[in-house]
């Protein structure tokens, strides 16, 4: 197993109100090595539909800092390894929308070389569309119960979950969902040879980019 560690990232918002909540979890191996979260104050409204699907009202989170002010949190963690998530273009997406790119950071799936971006990216929606093209649905909660991960899940939200955070559509709740998700692929028979580069290049949203990255091991 690669020695790299992998943050799994969740935000909850929207580009009309920003980041209201993040989970990161940091998964170290098979081992979740740490965890981070909390609520952020919008950077504009919370609409109706939000406000119910997360549960976070402009009241509770305008208390907080903005998201903005932790830069140095997701600068360090981007530095020391990549970044994971369940559809990765929203979180892209809403980091980017604050900070264009973050501080000169390895890329990971291409040995010594570094990059300001956020990416690569390990998305644990493509590799489950990659390697389970047959399944009906590839949401995070289906998958959760379909690979029987939901006492797990519970498991882990016990010990990480800020109190009554503890539920999909709370940011580390679905954060912890996708590193199990990616945990499991580690026991995978098949992934016995599975690397990071192997999981970057698998998580890349197209045909096209995916062959981008294995046109790279060419030259």
């Amino acid at each position: 197993m690669f020695s790299t560690p992998i943050h799994v990232i969740d935000f909850e918002g929207s580009r009309q109100s920003g980041v209201v909540e993040y989970g990161v979890v940091t998964l170290h191996g098979t081992q979740v090595e740490a965890t981070y979260s909390r609520l952020c104050a919008p950077a504009g409204t919370i609409s109706d539909r939000d406000r119910l699907q997360h549960g976070i009202s402009e009241e509770v989170a305008s208390k907080e800092p903005l998201f903005e002010t932790d830069w140095k949190l997701f600068a360090d963690l981007r530095e020391s390894g990549p970044f994971c998530a369940h559809n990765v273009a929203v979180e892209d997406g809403l980091l980017r929308s604050v900070w264009s790119y973050p501080r000169s950071s390895p890329d990971f799936s291409e040995g010594d070389v570094l990059t300001a971006s956020w990416g690569p990216w390990v998305d644990t929606l493509q590799l489950y569309r990659r390697i389970y093209p047959q399944l009906e649905s590839h949401k995070l909660g289906d998958l959760i119960a379909l690979f029987d991960l939901g006492s797990e899940l519970e498991a882990q939200a016990a010990l990480y979950c800020p109190e009554k955070r503890a539920r999909y559509h709370c940011a580390l709740f679905d954060a912890l969902a996708s590193a199990l998700l990616l945990r499991r692929l580690y026991a995978e028979p098949e992934l016995s040879e599975l690397t990071l580069r192997w999981l970057i290049v698998n998580s890349a949203s197209s045909t096209a980019s995916r062959d981008g990255l294995e046109q790279q091991d060419l030259f």
